[in-house]
């Protein structure tokens, strides 16, 4: 059931040196499925509004929140303009961009703040310890630009069926990752059971065509085993 109604900023998070988590303060408790997103509207700066994705699991109670890379748009702008106990509107929660009924192999492929809602879906099944062997390829330009880095070492280490892959243009002497762009070597190689798996991609639309492109054309996966969500103008 979708739900419309004003709430305040409860608390902000820097993420990365240019991402920062919103946490709202809801009014009660909330239900949700985990990977959907929720409409902002800032009701101080003329109605600006945006759609972005719910970046805490159901599990995570007392609060909501979205996460965001702030950018020389206006309404990033007007966000870092926010602070605790401001009011905004949200409407949620919408998209379809959740864990299919029956899903026990699943891959994910995200590029950037495309994490968002695949953190959501991860933190739900190690909270839950859900039965689902799950492998992310997580892209990024550099080190710095990894968002929920943290959240993701710390849930590896408690839930082994999870395998994180960062995949950088810029690699780290520090951080075990790959080097360059996610194709179809880097898939096979990371994921060797690829054609067990159903794939989610989440992230600005051209990574998500390139990534959908190769699991079709390149290494033989159908339509129905993949799940797509793109960022525009994010």
């Amino acid at each position: 059931m979708i739900q419309e109604l004003e709430v305040n900023i409860k608390e902000i998070i820097p993420r990365t040196y240019n991402v920062k988590s919103f946490r709202l303060k809801m009014p009660k408790e909330i239900n949700f499925q985990a990977g959907r997103f929720l409409s902002v509207t800032l009701k101080k700066e003329n109605g600006l509004i945006r759609y972005l994705s719910i970046s805490n699991s159901p599990t995570e109670k007392g609060y909501i929140e979205f996460t965001k890379k702030i950018t020389l748009g206006n309404f990033s702008k007007a966000l870092e303009r926010l602070r605790p106990g401001d009011w905004i509107w949200i409407k949620y929660p919408l998209g379809n961009f959740t864990l299919k009924e029956g899903d026990s192999r699943v891959a994910f492929i995200s590029g950037g703040i495309g994490i968002t809602p695949i953190r959501s879906i991860c933190k739900y099944v190690v909270d839950k310890k859900l039965d689902v062997d799950i492998a992310l390829l997580y892209a990024n330009h550099s080190e710095k630009d990894i968002a929920f880095k943290e959240d993701f070492d710390i849930m590896q280490q408690d839930y082994p069926k999870l395998k994180v892959t960062h995949v950088l243009s810029e690699p780290s002497e520090n951080l075990r990752c790959r080097k360059g762009l996610v194709n179809h070597q880097i898939i096979q190689e990371e994921i060797p059971d690829y054609k067990k798996r159903r794939f989610y991609l989440c992230g600005p639309p051209a990574m998500v065509s390139a990534s959908q492109k190769i699991l079709l054309d390149e290494l033989g996966l159908i339509k129905e085993d993949i799940v797509t969500e793109n960022f525009i103008g994010y």
